[in-house]
């Protein structure tokens, strides 16, 4: 429509800036979730990355403390628990004593090896933890950045149990030694 001065009057209504910055929120809400739902990992029912499950074990080996070279590759044929930890994590602490456990019920049988794979460590407090709280098995001091990736960690405590053929066949955050025996037994998942 022309005014009286020549020039069209606009009859259209533009969208309010409201409902434009709504629009835009909505869409960056959804980007989003597709985002998260396109790189996340599907977890079976045990709570394992289903990427991880029923898969060869990733590579742990490095140098131990005072124990020599590890090696999971040399364990083939036994059962192991493959620990990342801290020295300086609560949760780590109170499950140390359920590893301890674990590990001397298996000592005579030896058909089962715990290695720790600490997280952010120094290998000073690392050998003072395991004189204070005992564990006679290998601590990986340093590899966390390549195992810990390897495996998925997300935090610490993660314990992942590997068969005897070396498949991972449970993960736990925060383990009893009862329940790594259900898993070796067959009576517990993880």
């Amino acid at each position: 429509m022309d005014t009286i001065d020549g020039t069209r009057e606009l009859t259209e209504r533009r969208p309010s800036h409201a409902a434009r910055w709504a629009a835009i929120a909505v869409g960056v809400v959804l980007v989003a979730l597709i985002a998260v739902l396109a790189t996340s990992k599907t977890l079976d029912s045990r709570g394992i990355s289903g990427e991880l499950l029923g898969k060869p074990v990733p590579r742990v080996a490095g140098d131990t403390l005072g124990s020599g070279p590890f090696d999971i590759d040399d364990y083939r044929g036994r059962w192991v628990v493959v620990n990342f930890f801290a020295t300086w994590c609560a949760p780590c602490v109170r499950e140390h004593p359920e590893l301890v456990a674990f590990s001397e019920r298996h000592a005579v049988a030896n058909d089962v090896e715990v290695v720790s794979v600490a997280y952010s460590d120094t290998p000073q407090s690392l050998r003072e933890f395991f004189s204070r709280n005992g564990g006679a098995w290998p601590v990986i001091p340093e590899d966390t950045s390549r195992s810990a990736l390897a495996f998925g960690v997300t935090g610490v405590p993660e314990s992942y149990v590997v068969d005897p053929s070396g498949i991972v066949v449970a993960k736990f955050e925060g383990v009893t030694a009862d329940a790594l025996d259900g898993v070796i037994d067959g009576t517990v998942t993880g």
